[in-house]
């Protein structure tokens, strides 16, 4: 059995699966069936408690006493469909998920045995989750933890994908508040429109076109040719003072974790070698002068442990500037053996927070590493602050 953190991977070695959610409230788990550009083909393709059956995809209620669960059967999913999203929502009117902290559980749906589970972490204002989806790659299923939440509930995941909703006609325009759970009429859950979060999984891409520009939560698969990029990589780190002359000492760091979320380790100015100096740290820059990277921390994929299955990078203002007083921060991913630059991010907005959580990578089942950029920020001047908040992160 394998314990998935946000953003990891399996095979499947079945063809049914099963997805089941628990938490300690009764909660409404549905599925979505997506083409390529991720969206349903029709409402026919959303399955829930009132619309149970679907191409490939069948809906199992667990009459308050088990949980609700998704079955997909990947030899009958119609041809155009390329993943299946598995979602839940707190059947309590306007509940959210602060305090209740929900599992999946994914089963060979023959025997009923556990392949993997899942607990996103960190919630707290959702009303609704993306919890995993079960997507095809190079003619092979695979299932991956997502974790997305929304703050509107249900409905705002329906419209996302493609889903008619229908706004209530006594309903008066409501301004942006904290939304209710929607009521869930015969063909698709009614609710008034709400600006879509973000699809998760979108902008997946790899290294073979060349050097790519991330977005905030953005993830590149570290391939090349079809092949892992396991040689040694380079995160540079680069930052400017605001205010000419105004010295700022950013530091920035590596945080490596364990597949429980686990911390391993931390390599900063003060620890320039972690795990047998598979992570080495260039040393620090104390006011972020110069052309090019400040610091850098090179990361040898190949010699880190099999324990070590995610890495954090974080940047902290040790002097106590926010970073609303940095400017140019970015951090790139260079082929440490060629010097090419692979991956770049640009934090090009703010906070006034003195830590920021730049970038992670996460060790996928199959081996290969994927990179997602963040820029999430964090008060905390030292890396210390930041193991938790990365560990929720992962």
């Amino acid at each position: 059995m394998t314990a998935m953190t946000p953003g990891s991977n399996i095979p499947l070695p079945t063809a049914r699966v099963t997805v089941d959610v628990a938490a300690p409230v009764r909660l409404d788990v549905s599925g979505l069936l997506l083409t390529a550009d991720g969206k349903v083909r029709s409402d026919d393709d959303f399955i829930f408690y009132n619309q149970p059956t679907g191409p490939g995809v069948t809906y199992r209620s667990g009459g308050g006493t088990a949980p609700d669960a998704i079955t997909v059967d990947t030899t009958a999913v119609p041809p155009g469909i390329e993943k299946i999203v598995v979602t839940a929502s707190p059947d309590a009117a306007g509940q959210t998920f602060q305090g209740i902290e929900p599992t999946a559980t994914l089963r060979n749906a023959d025997d009923n045995a556990v392949l993997a589970t899942f607990t996103p972490p960190a919630l707290g204002t959702e009303t609704a989750l993306v919890v995993v989806e079960i997507y095809l790659r190079n003619g092979a299923w695979k299932a991956r933890a997502v974790g997305q939440g929304y703050a509107n509930g249900l409905a705002g995941i329906a419209t996302d994908f493609g889903v008619t909703v229908e706004e209530p006609a006594a309903a008066p325009p409501q301004p942006a508040a904290a939304p209710q759970a929607p009521p869930m009429p015969t063909n698709a859950p009614a609710a008034p429109p709400a600006p879509p979060a973000p699809a998760p999984g979108t902008g997946k891409i790899n290294l073979d076109k060349g050097r790519v520009s991330l977005q905030k939560n953005q993830t590149v698969s570290l391939i090349k040719g079809g092949q892992p990029l396991l040689s040694q990589v380079k995160m540079g780190l680069g930052w400017e003072p605001a205010y000419r002359g105004k010295d700022i000492d950013l530091d920035a760091s590596v945080i490596a974790y364990g597949p429980q979320r686990n911390h391993i380790d931390s390599c900063y100015f003060g620890k320039l070698q972690i795990v047998n100096g598979a992570i080495r740290h260039s040393g620090d820059n104390l006011t972020g002068e110069g052309g090019g990277d400040d610091e850098v921390i090179t990361v040898d994929l190949g010699r880190l442990p099999m324990d070590v299955t995610g890495l954090v990078f974080t940047v902290n203002s040790f002097s106590g500037q926010k970073f609303t007083e940095v400017a140019k921060a970015y951090c790139r991913l260079l082929d440490a053996t060629t010097g090419e630059e692979l991956v770049r991010f640009d934090l090009t907005s703010a906070e006034p927070q003195t830590g920021v959580m730049m970038a992670k990578l996460i060790r996928q089942f199959s081996g290969e590493w994927e990179m997602t950029a963040m820029g999430d920020f964090v008060k905390s001047r030292t890396v210390r602050g930041m193991v938790k908040p990365a560990a929720q992160a992962l």
